[in-house]
């Protein structure tokens, strides 16, 4: 048996100041250290030995994993990051704050755009695409593969590439494996595991720094709605 945790990084600077973030690199937030340390507090007091970790490129999500990891006993495990586990690409909402775009465009479309299966935020230009592309962060990123805007529909499909080239693999060397990444991308993730329908994942929450766990046993994702061993 191998077991999956997942975890949406702490709350990020933008987070707090209710701005999309997308494919920017914001900072956790004091507030969001804390969730990180609160959640290797319950990996610890379930005494889990994790054997292999990953995240997406992004500091929130990193530094996430890092502290939990060195909080939880599980310190000498590096984590792998995987530009597949980024968030969702917001594009042209980038930055804005999601109260203001909310009055600006209205509820129900904003809602579209965070939640919708399909549904992509308004693209980038190619002004702004051409200067994300010189973005030493992206650097290792295939080219074509940085997006101008994404829909749920395309984050699955990219982490489940990440799912066939690395997850499946450690499962299936038993490994115990700790996922910090973000709201759209575990989202992906548990749609994957899970096998949800398109529709009923637009109404799934995914709360900052909170574990969801998985167990993988004979080729089966089970969700459980409380660790036991």
């Amino acid at each position: 048996m191998s077991l999956i945790i997942l975890v949406r990084h702490g709350k990020s600077l933008w987070n707090k100041e209710n701005r999309f973030t997308g494919w920017t690199d914001i900072s956790l937030s004091n507030e969001g250290i804390k969730e990180a340390e609160t959640a290797s507090k319950e990996i610890l007091d379930h005494n889990i030995s994790i054997n292999a970790a990953y995240s997406s490129i992004f500091s929130r999500a990193y530094e996430t994993g890092k502290i939990i990891l060195q909080n939880s006993q599980n310190s000498k495990i590096t984590i792998e990051k995987d530009w597949r586990l980024n968030e969702k690409h917001y594009g042209k909402l980038q930055g804005l704050n999601k109260s203001e775009t909310s009055t600006k465009y209205g509820d129900d479309q904003v809602l579209k755009w965070r939640r919708s299966f399909k549904t992509k935020p308004p693209l980038l230009t190619e002004k702004d695409h051409a200067l994300q592309l010189k973005n030493p962060l992206f650097k290792n990123i295939p080219n074509g593969n940085i997006p101008i805007g994404e829909s749920l529909e395309d984050t699955v499909l990219r982490v489940n590439k990440f799912c066939k080239d690395s997850l499946y693999k450690s499962l299936n060397e038993n490994k115990n494996i700790l996922i910090s990444a973000h709201g759209n991308s575990i989202r992906a993730l548990i749609k994957i595991l899970k096998k949800i329908p398109d529709k009923s994942i637009e109404k799934l929450e995914i709360l900052t720094g909170k574990p969801i766990y998985f167990k993988y046993e004979n080729s089966t994702f089970t969700e459980m709605e409380k660790f036991t061993r």
